[in-house]
């Protein structure tokens, strides 16, 4: 009680002194009624004298037992608590001299800052008087009077028709380019925005005014001097002025809560780890007050050398950037670590999906969540969880029983969206990967190009060897090591665990990889460690774990270490009620606070607007669950949090979030977005033919674009975001060229009223789906019932290449209409096909009307076949006749032209061998058709 009140010191104090003269006034008078009583047998002597002295024993404690003495017991309960009295009172006055000397810590502290700062200011005002005593020394300084007068002569010679540069219009700078100053609201430091801008001023109006201010009088000039100099103080006090309520304002407030901070983080020790996320949060906000104590130092010993800088304000921004960047790389310590980002990748039912809920172990029936934190996107297992799931492996970490790594940041998006949507300036937000294997089936489809995946990107990846409950005989125990629980199994169990795991071995061989069992592992370094998991039992869950702490606090400790440098990428764009638009974000490193400036990357540009709200669920709640989200003032990485804002309705996600701390870096990052975006997009080469795809993202749009590469489907238009009617029209286009590609594949998109009702309109197909290979499927039977519409259409201006010769012996009719049996020498033959002969002045006998072989009708009769024809003879015309026009010496073909060439190509393509081709170029010379 002496820790809560100062008051109450004093008074205790005084009670405790008395408490103990009491108490040694007892403590005398019980020790020399001892002695006497001690002494009165020893002076007995005999039997007798025995009896006496135990008498007078009795007789003695009766009485003082009727006189309420003290027992031994009591006593020793007395100065027991005399004891702790005195331990609370030298504890009381530790705690208060700890006390003193954290404030008079703090105290010093914000001496040297005010005395830094009064310094600074002093400088810069000094900088100021010898700047303007070294333009006054060279006769280009102008005081007030001086520069209306020469704006006075100025509008003169103008009326007069000499031309004169204007002043605050344009000015001269280094590089030889002309920017114009236009008057806007300024948010920073005004003063030195009028100084840099008097410079300029003074440099234009130097060449103008020198010989003015020259002719001058020295008498008037020392008179304008005098009234300058009074003018000078008076705005030197004035600014002084504002620089000391300025100084004050933001410190006056929040000294008290500084101070606060300042004490917890003393007092607490570094080794203590909070789990609290209150704490945790104010922690952050006091993390977040020593970087922004070190970014304002940065950056006002950076603006003493743009004062003097005479490069671009995007160079500057680079510079600070870069500065900024080599700071925070420079704390950067392998033991402060961030919570890796881990993707789960695989074949579709290895049981991804229900390894990442073992993981989560969620307790539902019990009412507990097992310490897990739901997250936006994300499953955040917290460090006691991990104690917990590894307890019976502890020994496969490096640091048997000390965890550095605070939590693990486990991403619930599939594997290849994680790959392609996490994109944080070309590289992945995913630290490290974990590939589901289904022991039983081995490597698949999926597995493989996961695989190129992983590889392309560089990741590090552990292999889970999933379904070992499948095997025959299996005898699951998760409270222990899998390698103890394979050992337990049966012969027969352990014969086909080994071949089975031989197998995908020799599979990974296959593909250039080198795996081993976790516990087989000659060199981590070389061979890919194996699990073996059951997430349906548990069995291997703990190792896993306990495999992916190692790697990332031995190979990942530096790629992990924490870092002050915000590093952030928008996952996804939802609506929520009561809160809007809102973006959901994975937070890699650094920090984010309410208030902060945040641009990131919109349909029509850059969106740059303020943090409103930080928000994550709250612990041990399902996300099902309504008004589960917590607001938090700060939060750090690494975390998956929503962040609401204004003006994020038509926000893209895929890409990076930053933080404008200035206005000059605000523009700095709208460009660097835009550059992203121009260079991701520019990469992608559209075709004049093809289908329009949206997409939500920018890693699904690439995505899907990867796909219909591969699938030979081209696309000529391409878009992030909801589908709106400008999209209708332009896919529309197609409906000119080929009406097959008149189509918009909508990824993961939703479709505005208005632009479906355009697309029934003008007749353009939308095919909107959330899986890739459903919109392909939609797409393929999209075209296949369009090619069989035009083939309809088009199939009597279809002619196809052929050579017939006539047989003579199988004449049945010679004219009107002719039927003759054939020989197809080359080519295809169809009903409909115009026929004539060449050699005989291109004579055109009619149309195939009818095929037949053995009496059975066909519609198609190819190279080699020999097949009875019936031509009807072209109306209008005289019918030829067999013998008298044409014999069985002439060759027979169908007579093309350009229009049917092209029909062909367009709608029969299919129906096409590559010898037909090469006869249609041959009689493409026949007929000279161009």
């Amino acid at each position: 009680y002496c820790l809560e009140e100062k008051t109450e010191v004093k008074p205790i104090e005084n009670e405790v002194l008395k408490e103990k003269q009491t108490n040694q006034n007892e403590n005398v008078s019980i020790t020399i009624q001892s002695e006497i009583h001690e002494d009165e047998p020893s002076t007995a002597v005999g039997t007798d004298d025995k009896k006496i002295s135990a008498k007078n024993k009795k007789k003695a404690a009766a009485e003082k037992k009727a006189k309420g003495g003290v027992d031994a017991k009591t006593l020793s309960l007395m100065k027991e608590f005399q004891k702790k009295q005195e331990e609370a009172k030298l504890r009381a006055l530790k705690d208060e001299e700890e006390k003193q000397r954290l404030d008079e810590e703090f105290q010093k502290q914000h001496e040297e800052k005010t005395r830094l700062d009064k310094e600074r200011r002093e400088k810069k005002k000094q900088k100021e008087k010898e700047r303007i005593q070294r333009k006054k020394e060279e006769g280009s300084y102008l005081t007030k009077d001086q520069k209306e007068k020469l704006e006075r002569a100025r509008i003169q010679l103008e009326a007069a028709g000499i031309q004169v540069p204007a002043r605050n219009t344009t000015q001269t700078i280094p590089n030889n380019k002309e920017q114009t100053v236009k008057k806007r609201v300024l948010y920073d430091d005004r003063r030195k925005k009028t100084q840099t801008n008097a410079k300029q001023v003074d440099n234009v109006e130097r060449t103008t005014a020198a010989s003015r201010v020259a002719k001058t009088p020295i008498g008037t000039e020392k008179k304008l001097s005098a009234k300058e100099e009074e003018n000078l103080k008076d705005n030197w006090e004035q600014e002084s002025e504002e620089e000391t309520i300025n100084a004050e304002e933001p410190e006056s407030p929040s000294t008290e809560n500084n101070r606060n901070n300042f004490q917890q983080t003393s007092s607490i020790p570094s080794t203590t780890t909070i789990t609290n996320e209150n704490n945790e949060s104010s922690e952050g906000e006091s993390s977040d007050e020593e970087t922004s104590t070190d970014e304002s130092d940065e950056t006002s010993s950076s603006t003493d050398e743009d004062d003097n800088d005479q490069t671009t304000p995007m160079e500057r921004v680079r510079r600070r950037l870069k500065r900024r960047h080599e700071l925070c790389e420079s704390r950067r310590s392998s033991e402060v670590l961030r919570a890796p980002v881990i993707c789960v990748l695989g074949h579709v039912d290895t049981g991804k999906t229900k390894i990442l809920d073992n993981l989560r172990r969620t307790h539902v029936q019990d009412g507990e969540a097992g310490g897990i934190t739901q997250q936006i996107g994300a499953t955040n297992v917290p460090l006691e969880t991990l104690r917990e799931r590894t307890k019976m492996c502890r020994k496969l970490i490096t640091r048997e029983g000390e965890y550095i790594v605070p939590g693990l940041l486990i991403i619930d998006t599939p594997g290849h969206e994680s790959f392609k949507n996490l994109r944080s300036r070309g590289s992945s937000l995913c630290d490290l990967a974990i590939l589901v294997v289904d022991l039983m089936h081995g490597l698949e489809q999926q597995t493989l190009e996961s695989i190129k995946l992983i590889m392309d990107r560089k990741t590090p990846f552990i292999i889970a060897l999933n379904k070992i409950d499948r095997l025959y005989n299996w005898k699951g125990d998760n409270k222990k090591n899998v390698e103890l629980v394979l050992q337990e199994q049966g012969q027969n169990t352990q014969n086909e665990f080994d071949k089975r795991c031989n197998d995908i071995i020799v599979q990974f061989a296959e593909q250039g990889l080198n795996v081993a069992l976790y516990y087989k592992n000659p060199d981590p370094n070389e061979f890919y460690s194996m699990i073996p998991t059951s997430a349906h039992t548990g069995d291997g869950m703990g190792s896993l774990i306990s495999m992916i702490i190692e790697i990332c606090q031995t190979t990942l400790a530096k790629r992990l270490s924490y870092t002050d440098e915000l590093q952030a990428t928008v996952m996804e764009v939802k609506a929520i009620g009561g809160l809007g638009t809102t973006i959901d974000v994975v937070l890699v490193n650094g920090h984010l606070r309410v208030g902060d400036t945040i641009i990131v990357a919109g349909q029509e540009g850059p969106i740059v607007t303020q943090v409103r709200g930080l928000l994550m669920p709250e612990p041990n709640r399902e996300l099902r669950v309504r008004n589960q989200y917590q607001n938090y003032k700060t939060v750090k990485a690494a975390r998956g949090i929503k962040v609401a804002a204004k003006d994020l309705e038509k926000s893209m996600a895929g890409l990076p979030l930053f933080v404008g701390r200035k206005n000059d870096e605000t523009e700095y990052f709208k460009n660097e977005i835009q550059n992203i975006l121009k260079t991701a997009l520019s990469s992608i080469k559209l075709k004049e033919n093809g289908v329009y795809v949206q997409a939500s993202t920018l890693g699904s749009l690439e995505a899907l674009l990867e796909f219909l590469k591969t699938s030979n489907i081209p696309y000529s238009g391409i878009n992030i975001g909801p589908v709106h009617r400008k999209d209708i029209i332009r896919a529309s286009t197609q409906l000119e060229r080929d009406p097959q590609w008149a189509v918009v594949l909508a990824f993961d998109v939703r479709i505005e009223k208005d632009a479906q009702d355009h697309a029934d309109t003008v007749g353009v197909k939308i095919f909107q789906d959330d899986i890739i290979y459903h919109l392909f499927d939609m797409f393929v039977a999209h075209r296949e019932r369009v090619k069989k519409e035009n083939q309809e259409k088009f199939r009597h201006l279809a002619v196809f290449p052929c050579k017939l010769r006539v047989l003579p012996q199988y004449i049945f009719n010679s004219r009107d209409p002719i039927i003759c049996g054939v020989i197809i020498e080359d080519g295809i033959v169809k009903l409909g096909t115009p026929i004539c002969v060449p050699s005989k002045e291109f004579i055109e006998l009619g149309r195939i009307v009818s095929i037949e072989l053995n009496h059975k009708p066909l519609d198609v009769a190819r190279k080699g076949s020999e097949v009875c024809i019936k031509i009807d003879p072209v109306s209008g015309e005289a019918p030829k006749m067999f013998g008298r026009h044409f014999d069985e010496n002439d060759l027979l073909m169908s007579k093309i032209s350009r229009e049917a060439i092209d029909i062909v190509k367009d709608h029969f393509r299919d129906d096409m061998q590559k010898s037909d081709w090469q006869l249609m170029i041959e009689l493409k010379k026949i007929f000279n058709v161009l």
